[in-house]
């Protein structure tokens, strides 16, 4: 039956655009909540449906635009799927484009506008976008304006970003016959346990990630980044901290503004703690290659320091005077989630004893409603800090969905 096969909102999506002529289906809302998946097959039917075009016509080889930020990304939320699923292995020409069901298929990265060269003057017979909101508009038209082959149809998927992002105010608040949008929330995916989904709606930070990530909601953020701390439960003594195993640093630099060096511990279960917070004005570099060198004989040589590379020369001198450096992984919305995450779940504690400028930072940290994301303000230690902790997860490959699934028994 099909209800083995497809949720009910994805059935509703197929008995939309199975039988029914559009010229864009935007599926857009929720993680896992089963937009690409529907996608996913939707493409291969858009393949055998160009080619049966493409006979009556005539074309020997009709061509489809594949679409997504970097070929990275095509390839694990897209071609890897359709092999785990399917077994369609493909084989990839210099150009990394391929031939499926008679058509053949030329990848194009939404990135940045260099990305779309390789489909620049090409008549096209459809288009799969994939992760649609992080698209350059101008690629996503150029996308739009190739194809105009017979019958061409353009399928997108996303989740949500600002409210006033140019996809959701030109595509989705402006559907018609031609532009079907369709909204998914985490609750739709009904091949989820419900165990799992109200575990991950715990896990989840309150207020916009919230919002965005389990309603599929296309909101701004407001009032203060972290949301779930809570000063009579995230704050702990020095005297109380549990063993900890491993041990790594953030580092903001700074002059007129301040600088910062924190140090975060973590158990064995990977539950961390802000074990020292260094944070300073109008101090040189050897002031802070000093700092870290107290720090290297409190926790060892090898503890990492993940740095802001926005000075680059002060990370090579840290290499040089034998400090484990690196630069950061300064992606900002990602690392406050997985900061804010691991507030939500109780997986991050201070040293009260052993910090200052946190405490007013963290009451100060606000939103930008307008750009969706912190202002720059009130923001040293809290960079240090989202620094050390999405930097270590990302290297380490121990994302705040692992130490979930402990603290959950997800």
């Amino acid at each position: 039956m099909i209800t083995d096969i497809y949720s009910k909102r994805q059935i509703e999506v197929l008995k939309e655009t199975v039988d029914k002529d559009w010229f864009i289906a935007l599926l857009h809302g929720a993680k896992r909540s089963g937009k690409t998946k529907i996608n996913n097959d939707s493409f291969l039917f858009e393949l055998r449906r160009v080619r049966k075009i493409a006979d009556a016509e005539g074309v020997k080889e009709p061509m489809y635009i594949l679409a997504g930020v970097s070929s990275a990304t095509i390839n694990k939320n897209i071609l890897q799927e359709l092999y785990n699923m399917y077994n369609i292995e493909l084989k990839f020409d210099k150009h990394n484009n391929f031939k499926l069901f008679g058509v053949k298929v030329v990848q194009a990265y939404t990135g940045n506008i260099g990305g779309v060269g390789a489909i620049r003057g090409m008549t096209a017979y459809g288009a799969y976008v994939n992760e649609a909101s992080l698209a350059k508009q101008e690629v996503f038209a150029e996308i739009i304006s190739r194809c105009s082959g017979e019958g061409a149809r353009i399928l997108a998927d996303t989740n949500p970003d600002n409210p006033e992002h140019w996809l959701k105010k030109e595509y989705i608040d402006k559907p018609n016959d031609n532009v079907k949008a369709f909204h998914f929330e985490l609750d739709d995916n009904t091949f989820l346990s419900d165990r799992y989904r109200e575990n991950i709606k715990a896990a989840t930070p309150s207020g916009m990630f919230y919002d965005r990530d389990i309603k599929g909601l296309w909101v701004s953020a407001d009032g203060v980044v972290y949301q779930d701390f809570d000063s009579t439960k995230h704050y702990i003594q020095s005297k109380d901290l549990p063993k900890l195993s491993t041990f790594y640093c953030g580092v903001d630099w700074g002059y007129g503004h301040w600088g910062s060096i924190v140090v975060i511990g973590e158990t064995d279960d990977g539950v961390a703690y802000l074990i020292e917070e260094h944070a300073k004005q109008y101090e040189e570099i050897d002031y802070w290659v000093d700092t870290a060198k107290g720090i290297q004989e409190r926790y060892g040589l090898k503890v990492p320091f993940y740095c802001d590379s926005a000075r680059p020369e002060h990370v090579a001198r840290f290499r040089r005077e034998k400090i484990n450096a690196f630069n950061a992984d300064k992606a900002r919305l990602s690392g406050v989630e997985s900061v804010a995450k691991r507030f939500k779940t109780n997986t991050f504690y201070i040293c009260q004893d052993k910090v200052e400028k946190f405490k007013t930072e963290i009451y100060q940290y606000v939103w930008d409603k307008k750009k969706g994301e912190p202002i720059k303000q009130f923001d040293d230690v809290l960079d240090a800090v989202r620094y050390a902790i999405y930097t270590d997860e990302s290297r380490n490959n121990k994302r705040v969905d692992i130490v979930s699934k402990v603290r959950f028994g997800l």
